[in-house]
């Protein structure tokens, strides 16, 4: 099995926002923000192929989906649907794609699902030979979601998906399409039922995890660091302890969707109990998972 990681487009969103109670002063030493007060976001995913015999797509980032207005409002840099040119680059189309797994259906997770917008033009999916794997509280939140965040989801997305005829609900911590390769980790803090993919190493140690929005990055390793977009920060952080802890015991290392630097990293912590990171990559190019 090789791994990469495939760049979507990218956001600027603001800081505070993302940051949630750390101080300006603090957050800005960490990641520069604009005039704006809005910091750089990646929206990278994960390709493993072959996985359990498929080609397999961890979430696909933001998209192009937007129209020029909402694009505008929501920070999204480039117009065209990068993610494609991403998956070209690194010798695949979306219709070689067998599964896609979505940690949660917000936007910013789950928008290049669908084409890029065009005026008149509807809504379509993409990916036309893969299944779509969806946490079964996330999907339950996308059908009816809060006030709170009801602005986060797209509203056509779940119809489109129901009607496609290959989503498939997840209901437990594996999957009978992944076999044994893929664990299935959960967390309410962020959103109900967000759904955190673990590839497993060899005896169960030395895998990595795709993170979402649990720890979007770096800075959010640190324990007290929670979003202003999180449901319930106080939990996020209790949750956010022991799956630090399990993976450090494991070894199993953090793959970052929203960092600009950063794709993988080992997690470490020091003698005062704070957890960080080294052995931090860029990207990823074909890579094995023990490499």
């Amino acid at each position: 099995m090789k791994l990469w990681s495939i760049l979507g487009n990218s956001q600027r969103l603001d800081g505070g926002a993302m940051f949630g109670n750390v101080p300006r002063a603090t957050w800005s030493k960490w990641i520069a923000p604009d005039e704006q007060h809005r910091i750089p976001l990646a929206c990278r995913a994960l390709l493993a192929s072959p996985l359990n015999g498929r080609t397999v797509l961890f979430e696909t980032g933001i998209g192009a989906f937007f129209d020029p207005k909402l694009r505008e409002r929501y920070g999204v840099v480039e117009e065209s649907h990068v993610l494609l040119d991403s998956l070209a680059a690194a010798g695949f189309s979306h219709g070689q794609v067998d599964a896609v797994v979505l940690s949660h259906l917000h936007f910013d997770h789950a928008g290049g699902l669908l084409a890029a917008w065009r005026e008149g033009e509807a809504a379509r999916l993409l990916f036309p030979n893969a299944r779509y794997f969806v946490g079964e509280d996330a999907w339950a939140r996308a059908r009816q979601p809060h006030p709170r965040d009801r602005a986060s989801f797209i509203p056509e997305l779940a119809g489109l998906l129901e009607a496609s005829g290959r989503l498939e609900i997840v209901r437990g911590d594996s999957h009978p399409y992944f076999g044994e390769t893929v664990r299935f980790h959960r967390s309410e803090g962020h959103t109900p039922g967000l759904m955190l993919s673990e590839i497993r190493g060899r005896d169960d140690h030395g895998g990595l995890v795709f993170c979402a929005d649990l720890i979007p990055g770096r800075p959010w390793v640190h324990l007290p660091v929670t979003m202003g977009y999180d449901r319930y920060p106080e939990l996020l952080i209790e949750e956010k302890r022991d799956f630090l802890a399990d993976k450090l015991e494991r070894n199993v290392h953090l793959f970052f969707t929203h960092d600009t630097g950063c794709a993988l990293a080992r997690v470490t912590r020091d003698d005062k109990g704070r957890y960080g990171t080294d052995h931090e990559v860029a990207e990823l190019h074909a890579r094995t998972l023990a490499a």
